[in-house]
């Protein structure tokens, strides 16, 4: 008969024998800095993030520097300028910020300004508040000294007009797969401090007036710096409905490494949306020492990693279905 301490120590065999499975970037302490962010467009966001890292600069500077790039990139079209419009055909952009304190700043439904994640930064830094949206975020950005500018390309014009012409409606296409993205960026830096940024212009051809997970604190983005980092990507519903950037951060506070943190994050998706095969929901997540794993619903989501022990490259995250 087994008793109460002789289940004990089996436990932790158990745990022990199963961390020694675990995949290199999942076990162990890492080197610092590190980031890493989502999509290929992830590969530019974080040389420029490298670059502020390896300088000793803060993670902070680094994830902002980061997703800046793209959100400059025209031919991006799900962040920034050339993002996909809105079914009134207006580019609407949601962006937060989060650093190694808590300090937290976002913005939504946010017109005309080509860095929404800078502009969360200044209502982090510069307000009492959180997030801001709409005429007002526009209005404190153009305060701020941010430039008004056309987002709408060409290129995202003539899509939006063919859709019109072929849906001949004004409402959003059906929710699918393919309906989504955004950036999100983790970084570490060299004093071990984390942080955090998510930008997106939000799902092509929405309703005037949505706003997805990619603004919202714990859930398009949490950190928390005794423990990790989170972002998502996807639809943002979805994450929306669980809070998944939070969850993920708790359930590496309960031990577990950000790969199998991601995951499980996915299988609350999953149990919690009925349609979950017609969505795209990825979890990326980094820990304190370093340890990154990401984890999605469907295959096709990757994520960029750049550190010094493999410099920058592109992975592919492990899957539901």
């Amino acid at each position: 008969m087994t008793d109460r301490r002789d289940f004990l120590k089996m436990g932790v065999a158990a745990a022990i024998a199963g961390a020694t499975r675990l995949p290199p970037h999942q076990s162990g302490s890492r080197k610092m800095p590190i980031v890493i962010s989502t999509w290929n467009h992830g590969i530019p966001a974080n040389e420029a993030a490298w670059s502020v890292l390896v300088a000793g600069g803060t993670s902070l500077d680094a994830v902002e520097t980061g997703v800046r790039v793209t959100e400059a990139d025209p031919t991006s079209r799900t962040v920034g300028i050339g993002g996909r419009p809105d079914a009134k055909g207006h580019v609407t952009l949601d962006a937060c910020i989060m650093d190694e304190n808590g300090r937290c700043g976002a913005v939504a439904f946010l017109e005309h300004i080509k860095h929404p994640i800078s502009v969360a930064r200044k209502v982090m830094e510069e307000t009492p508040h959180v997030m801001l949206v709409g005429d007002g975020a526009l209005e404190f950005a153009l305060e701020q000294g941010f430039e008004r500018e056309n987002l709408l390309t060409p290129e995202s014009e003539e899509e939006w007009r063919a859709w019109l012409e072929e849906s001949g409606r004004t409402a959003p296409p059906e929710i699918n797969v393919e309906n989504h993205d955004t950036i999100g960026a983790l970084a570490l830096d060299e004093h071990g401090n984390l942080s955090g940024a998510c930008t997106t212009s939000g799902a092509q051809y929405k309703l005037h007036g949505r706003v997805g997970d990619s603004p919202i604190i714990g859930a398009g983005l949490y950190v928390d710096n005794e423990v990790g980092a989170a972002c998502a990507t996807g639809w943002g519903e979805a994450v929306i409905r669980i809070v998944g950037s939070h969850l993920v951060v708790e359930l590496m506070r309960q031990g577990h490494a950000p790969e199998d943190a991601c995951r499980l994050a996915v299988e609350r998706v999953i149990h919690k949306n009925p349609d979950y095969e017609e969505i795209q929901v990825g979890f990326l997540a980094l820990d304190r020492t370093g340890r990154y794993g990401a984890y999605a619903v469907e295959g096709g989501f990757d994520y960029a990693v750049y550190d010094s022990d493999g410099g920058n490259r592109l992975l592919a995250s492990p899957h539901q279905i």
